[in-house]
C-alpha cells in the first residue's frame, strides 16, 4: 500500500487542519442536499395545491363543463401534473434515505476515527519528545559531572603539589577527585543509556508508529472522499431515476391537449341549450297603401305598441324575454329539448335514490332474519322502525318517479309531435316551380310573454290571418273595444310580466275576447282599459256571448 501521507510526518499538525476541512466540507455537502430535498419537498407541495386548487369540485356548477373535451384534458393535465408533483416527492425522499442519512452517520462515525488517529499520533509526539528530553537531561549531568570531576583532579594536584598541606588533606583531596570522576562515569554510562533508548524510540517513531498512524488517517481520507464521490453519483441518479415517470407525465399532458375537439365541443354546446324551437317565419308586408282591412304582421305589431294600445296587443314570443323568476317543478319554463334533458336527468337521480333505499331495505330484512335465529346478536323488532321508514320513503319516491315519467312521455310525444308536424309542412311550403318555399312559417313552439315555453304545435300563423281584419279595424275604428265571447276564471296566479299579457289573481273573473288559437293563450280583459294574454292553461273557460252582464269578481 503506498502511503503517500508519509512524507507530511513533519507536517502532522497541518494534516490534522486539512483533515478538519474535510470532515467541514462533508458537512456543508449534507447541508447541500438536505436543502435540495426541502427545495423538492415545497415545489410538489406547491404543484399539489395548485392541482387541488383547480380540480372541478363533484356537484358544483364547474362539474357541468365535464362533458367539453377542453374541460377533460384539463382535468388529464391536472392528474399529470399530480404524479408529477409526486415524483418530486420521492426525489427528496431518496435524496434524505440514501444521502443526508447516511452521510450524517458517515460524519459522525469519521469524527471519532480521526479523534482516534490523531490522538495516537499526539502521544506518539509526546513519548518521542519526552525520550529526548530525559536524552538532554542525562547528557547536561554528564556534562556538569566531568567538569566538577575536573575541577576535583585539578585541585588533588595542587594539593599534592604543595608542601605547605598535609599529608591529610592532600589524601582529603584525592579521594575528593576519585568520588568526583566515579560520578562522572556514571553519568557518562546514564547518558549512554539514555541516547540508545532515544534513537531507539526515534527510529520506531518515524519508521513504525507514525508511518502506520499515518496510514490510518490516509485511508481515512481516502473513504472520506470516496463517499463524497458516491454520494455525487447517487444525487444524478436519484433525479434519473424519476425521469421516465416524469417524461410519461408530460406525455400524458401532450396526450391530454390532442385529445381537444374544437367540433365535439361545438356539438356539445348544440346539445346542451338547443331548445327545440324552429325559428320564426318571414314577416308579411303590410300594404297601408290600400283601404281595406290589413293583416298585422308579427314584427309590426311588436314595434307598433309605442304607437298604438291596439298595436300591443300581438305577439312574437321568440323574440321576448325569458321570464328569470324561479323554475316550475315540471321544467315547464324549460324550451323542449332543455325540458326533456332535464326531466330525464331528474328520474335518473330519483331511481339512484330509490335503489339506494331498496338496497338499504335488503340489507336491513337480511339483518332482521339474522336476529330472529340468533336472538342473542340483538332484537328483531328493533329494525322494524327503520323499516317502515324506508318503506314510506320509498312510496314517496315511486310516486315522484312515477310524476316525473308522466311529464317525460309528454314531453317527448309532444317533441315526436312537432317533428312530423314540421316535416309536414315543410313538405307543403315548396310550389312546383323550383321548389321554392312559399312561406316560412317555423314558429310552432313560441316563447310565451311571461318567458315561458309552449310546446304544443303552433297555428299562430293561421291565427294570424283569422285576426288581421280584426286588428287592423281596430286601428283605424278609433279604439273601438273587441266583443265579449265569454268568460274565464283564474285557476292559478298569473303575473303577467312582459309586454302583451296581463296578471291576475287566483279565482278571479276575466272577459274572454279572444280564444286561444293553438298557441296556448287567450285574449282576456278585465276592464276598458286593461286587456291582454294569459295561459289557456292557467284558466277556466266558460264561452257565452252573455257573459259580460253575468260576470262577477271573486
Amino acid at each position: 500500500i503506498l502511503m503517500f501521507f508519509c512524507p507530511l510526518q513533519d507536517q502532522f499538525d497541518n494534516l490534522e487542519k486539512h483533515t478538519q476541512w474535510g470532515i467541514e466540507f462533508l458537512e456543508r455537502y449534507t447541508k447541500f442536499v438536505k436543502e435540495r430535498s426541502e427545495i423538492e419537498l415545497s415545489y410538489a407541495k406547491q404543484i399539489r395545491n395548485l392541482s387541488k386548487k383547480y380540480q372541478l369540485k363533484k356537484n358544483s356548477k364547474e362539474g357541468e363543463e365535464f362533458k367539453y373535451t377542453t374541460s377533460r384534458a384539463f382535468l388529464m393535465t391536472l392528474n399529470e401534473l399530480n404524479d408529477y408533483a409526486g415524483q418530486h416527492e420521492v426525489i427528496a425522499e431518496n435524496l434524505s434515505t440514501q444521502i443526508i442519512a447516511e452521510l450524517s452517520r458517515y460524519t459522525q462515525e469519521l469524527k471519532a476515527e480521526r479523534k482516534s488517529h490523531f490522538h495516537d499520533g499526539r502521544r506518539a509526539q509526546q513519548h518521542i519528545e519526552n525520550s529526548w528530553k530525559q536524552l538532554e537531561s542525562s547528557k547536561r549531568r554528564f556534562e556538569r559531572d566531568c567538569k566538577e570531576a575536573d575541577r576535583a583532579q585539578h585541585y588533588f594536584d595542587k594539593m599534592d603539589a604543595d608542601i605547605n598541606v598535609t599529608k591529610a588533606d592532600v589524601e582529603k583531596a584525592k579521594q575528593q577527585a576519585q568520588l568526583r570522576h566515579q560520578i562522572a562515569e556514571d553519568s557518562k554510562n546514564e547518558y549512554l543509556t539514555y541516547l540508545q533508548k532515544f534513537n531507539k524510540d526515534q527510529h520506531e517513531h518515524y519508521y513504525t508508529l507514525i508511518p502506520h498512524i499515518f496510514q490510518r488517517i490516509q485511508e481515512m481520507e481516502e473513504r472520506r472522499v470516496g463517499r463524497v464521490r458516491e454520494s455525487m453519483r447517487v444525487y444524478t441518479e436519484v433525479e434519473r431515476k424519476v425521469l421516465p415517470i416524469v417524461s410519461k407525465c408530460l406525455d400524458g399532458m401532450t396526450k391530454a391537449a390532442e385529445s381537444i375537439e374544437p367540433k365535439m365541443d361545438s356539438k356539445q354546446v348544440v346539445e346542451s341549450y338547443k331548445s327545440g324551437f324552429e325559428p320564426p317565419g318571414d314577416v308579411e308586408f303590410e300594404d297601408y297603401s290600400v283601404s281595406m282591412k290589413r293583416a298585422v304582421s308579427e314584427s309590426s305589431f311588436l314595434n307598433a305598441r309605442g304607437e298604438s294600445r291596439r298595436r300591443s296587443r300581438s305577439k312574437l314570443w321568440p323574440l321576448l324575454k325569458r321570464n328569470k323568476g324561479t323554475g316550475q317543478e315540471d321544467y315547464s319554463h324549460l324550451p323542449p329539448e332543455q325540458r326533456r334533458k332535464k326531466l330525464q336527468a331528474k328520474l335518473n337521480d330519483i331511481n339512484k335514490d330509490i335503489q339506494k333505499e331498496m338496497d338499504q331495505r335488503d340489507a336491513l330484512t337480511k339483518m332482521k332474519d339474522v336476529y330472529i335465529k340468533n336472538p342473542h346478536l340483538g332484537d328483531p323488532d328493533s329494525i322494524d322502525p327503520r323499516l317502515e321508514e324506508i318503506t314510506q320513503s320509498l312510496e314517496k319516491l315511486q310516486l315522484e318517479a312515477h310524476k316525473f315519467e308522466g311529464w317525460l312521455t309528454e314531453v317527448e310525444r309532444k317533441l315526436l309531435e312537432k317533428g312530423s308536424e314540421s316535416q309536414r309542412r315543410q313538405s307543403s311550403h315548396f310550389d312546383s316551380q323550383g321548389n321554392t318555399p312559399l312561406t316560412n312559417n317555423y314558429g310552432q313552439n313560441r316563447e310565451s310573454p311571461d318567458g315561458s315555453y309552449t310546446e304544443d304545435p303552433s297555428t299562430e300563423t293561421t291565427m294570424q290571418f283569422k285576426s288581421r281584419s280584426t286588428e287592423f279595424d281596430e286601428e283605424f275604428d278609433e279604439e273601438e273595444p273587441l266583443p265579449t265571447i265569454g268568460t274565464c276564471k283564474a285557476l292559478y296566479p298569473f303575473e303577467g310580466q312582459n309586454e302583451g299579457t296581463i296578471s291576475m289573481a287566483e279565482g278571479e273573473m276575466l272577459y274572454v275576447i279572444e280564444e286561444d288559437k293553438g298557441d296556448g293563450w287567450t285574449r282576456v280583459r278585465r276592464n276598458e282599459d286593461e286587456e291582454g294574454y294569459v295561459p289557456t292553461s292557467y284558466i277556466k273557460l266558460f264561452l257565452d256571448t252573455n257573459a259580460k252582464g253575468a260576470m262577477t269578481y271573486i
